[in-house]
């Protein structure tokens, strides 16, 4: 790998981090503090130098990155109107965080003041859209943010791969399973908007990969009504997505069994909160929040579900948020053994359980963003915007 290659996939990772962590957080600072040390080898070796972010291509100077051809980020930074990055000296380390901090908030479709002007005088840093240039600054355009669109099939594609790695024995990819919930919120924000684009299940076995897109996407949504701020919204995100992560080791066959489970069965399925919390704090236990809402996801708030607890006690309020997208979202979903439930009926079912199983306020909340949604929106595309 290049020294060019090696500070782009450390800046990716920060860039990552940004979403995940308040700005204190030690894992935000480890990576702002790699991608930093990364600049200073490459302007060692490569003075001035400058990046071209065109489509799925990526530019060091005038030459192409065939290995950073494809780069998720590539795209997100020049819908965000930053096509060009040239980096004239070494930043001081917090001038390094604020660009970075700036960046990340460009992407989310937030004009952020933190950052470096792009046109300062001698800055050591130069970043905006590719144009003219005055006095060797590049020209700043206004971010553009209203004619973003996403489509998910790279997501479900890689969400898939996570879960193969997961299945196969090899380690979770966070790296990866932190840029699906960046590029969630990223559409999520577009155009000002929020966007809730639920997946449709096209075949059975897709059912943990859609699902798990859809409760992350659900999850943040609810976060965003309820006031959490930034940082805890994507990391609400990436425990949603995870939550299932455990049936990675139940059979294909047994998940998508049309009939009722065998105790055997049922005992394997019930093991899956379990298997999955397991398996997060495995790959990293700064994961702690991910890993609790894996375990509690199916408990009650009355006490009942799985795994059923020694000592009765309250879950994590994010696990109960959790609980709700999920189920909502498993009863949209079309299953061997039933069809799929209208969302009037999903609805009510919460409403019902509502005391129950679910957080009162959490249900509450949910259904009026669920409501809202499916008033404005067509029913095949399921997706909405409030």
């Amino acid at each position: 790998m290049t020294q060019a290659a090696r500070f782009l996939s450390s800046f990716g990772r920060a860039l990552s981090s940004t979403g995940l962590y308040s700005e204190g957080h030690p894992t935000l600072q480890r990576a702002i503090e790699t991608a930093w040390r990364d600049l200073g080898d490459l302007l060692a070796v490569a003075p001035r130098p400058t990046f071209t972010f065109l489509g799925d291509s990526v530019l060091f100077g005038d030459v192409p990155l065939d290995d950073r051809r494809g780069w998720e980020w590539s795209e997100r930074l020049a819908a965000a109107g930053i096509q060009r990055v040239e980096f004239e000296t070494l930043l001081e380390r917090e001038a390094f965080e604020s660009f970075l901090l700036d960046v990340s908030a460009r992407i989310a479709g937030h004009k952020s003041d933190s950052g470096p002007a792009p046109s300062h005088a001698a800055p050591a840093v130069r970043y905006g859209a590719v144009g003219l240039r005055d006095d060797g600054a590049i020209r700043e355009t206004p971010v553009l943010t209203a004619t973003l669109a996403f489509a998910l099939d790279a997501e479900i594609d890689t969400v898939r791969w996570v879960h193969e790695e997961v299945t196969g024995g090899r380690s979770l990819p966070l790296a990866e399973v932190e840029a699906i919930v960046d590029s969630l919120s990223v559409a999520m924000h577009a155009d000002a908007q929020m966007v809730l684009p639920l997946v449709d299940l096209k075949e059975y076995d897709q059912y943990t990969t859609t699902h798990s897109l859809n409760v992350s996407v659900l999850a943040m949504g609810l976060a965003e009504r309820l006031g959490v701020d930034g940082g805890n919204v994507r990391a609400l995100g990436i425990a949603a997505l995870l939550h299932d992560l455990g049936k990675t080791l139940i059979p294909p066959d047994i998940l998508n069994k049309p009939g009722r489970f065998t105790d055997a069965e049922r005992e394997l399925m019930n093991r899956h909160p379990v298997d999955g919390a397991r398996l997060i704090l495995q790959a990293d236990e700064a994961l702690d929040l991910a890993a609790t809402v894996a375990y509690e996801h199916h408990i009650m708030i009355g006490g009942g579900g799985y795994p059923a607890l020694r000592y009765p006690r309250a879950c994590h309020e994010a696990s109960r948020l959790v609980h709700v997208c999920d189920v909502f979202d498993a009863l949209r979903t079309r299953r061997p053994y039933r069809e799929a439930w209208p969302v009037q009926r999903s609805v009510q079912h919460l409403s019902e359980r509502s005391g129950i199983e679910f957080d009162p306020h959490l249900v509450g909340v949910f259904t009026a963003m669920i409501v809202e949604c499916g008033a404005t929106v067509p029913t095949e595309q399921e997706s909405c915007s409030t």
